[in-house]
C-alpha cells in the first residue's frame, strides 16, 4: 500500500462524513462536497492501483 491508497482512503472517509452530515442537516452544499471528496478518494486509490501495476 502506497501513499495514494492511504490518501484516497482518508479522502473517501472524509467525504462519507460530509455526505452523511449534509443529508442529516439538509445541507446540499456539504452533501455535494462530500460526494466530490469521495470521488477524489476513488481517483487517488485508482492512481495507487496503477502505480502498483506499473511496479510489477
Amino acid at each position: 500500500m502506497d501513499k495514494e491508497h492511504v490518501k484516497g482512503g482518508a479522502k473517501k472517509a472524509e467525504g462519507e462524513v460530509k455526505d452523511t452530515v449534509g443529508k442529516m442537516t439538509d445541507n446540499k452544499k456539504m452533501q455535494a462536497e462530500g460526494k466530490m471528496d469521495k470521488a477524489e478518494g476513488e481517483a487517488r486509490e485508482t492512481a495507487g492501483d496503477v502505480k502498483d501495476a506499473v511496479k510489477k
